[in-house]
């Protein structure tokens, strides 16, 4: 089986990929991986180490091709405070419990969670549900911006979702501005909505991944 041993950033590509890998979270920090994109090529990831991959980045195959990495949305919670004093003191709250949090340019971004939601309004926060691309922070321990291509760090691709926010249930306005992104908030009346990565024409199918 062909297989994927170095991984190109964002930006650091321009060629035609020859397929598609459509990961969450959990699947784009892997090593050693069984892998079938959207248009059927199946091959192995084999990874000196494991590379925290972002949306956008590129695999690069034995025989010289790329395979591109698509964020796949995932269900989270979008938490918005008063002012940004407030919402850094609902930050320190998600990190006191060690969650795995995605720093927006006016929002926290976590995995869906009832009872986290339910501590947040306890604490004056807003909270709506979403789907979208989760990309939350790496540590302190994480790689530095730019580093490597065969092991790059947390640099930032959020900037492919756009959020669809419902209000039916939650207190979320029409005043917040996603300064991030493709810049799209477009409200609806459910209690969620779903983001899509922007930019994107690719058919994102289901990708079948084996764990090895």
């Amino acid at each position: 089986m062909i297989r994927a041993t170095a991984v190109r950033g964002q930006h650091r590509w321009t060629d035609t990929p020859a397929d598609t890998v459509v990961l969450d979270f959990d699947d784009r920090h892997r090593r050693r991986m069984a892998m079938t994109g959207t248009r059927g090529l199946a091959f192995l990831l084999d990874l000196e180490q494991a590379v925290a991959l972002r949306g956008g980045d590129a695999l690069v195959l034995d025989d010289g091709r790329l395979v591109e990495v698509v964020a796949a949305p995932e269900p989270l919670l979008e938490i918005r405070g008063r002012d940004a004093q407030h919402l850094v003191r609902l930050g320190w709250h998600l990190g006191n419990r060690h969650l795995p949090t995605q720093i927006m340019a006016k929002a926290l971004r976590i995995r869906r969670d009832h009872v986290i939601a339910d501590m947040v309004r306890g604490l004056g926060g807003k909270v709506v549900e979403i789907e979208a691309p989760f990309d939350p922070e790496g540590g302190a321990y994480a790689p530095a911006h730019g580093s490597s291509d065969a092991a790059h760090g947390h640099h930032d691709h959020g900037h492919h979702d756009h959020a669809h926010h419902g209000h039916a249930k939650h207190e979320h306005g029409h005043d917040h501005d996603h300064g991030h992104g493709c810049g799209h908030d477009h409200h609806g009346h459910d209690d969620h909505a779903h983001d899509e990565a922007c930019g994107h024409q690719h058919s994102h199918g289901h990708s079948h991944k084996h764990e090895h």
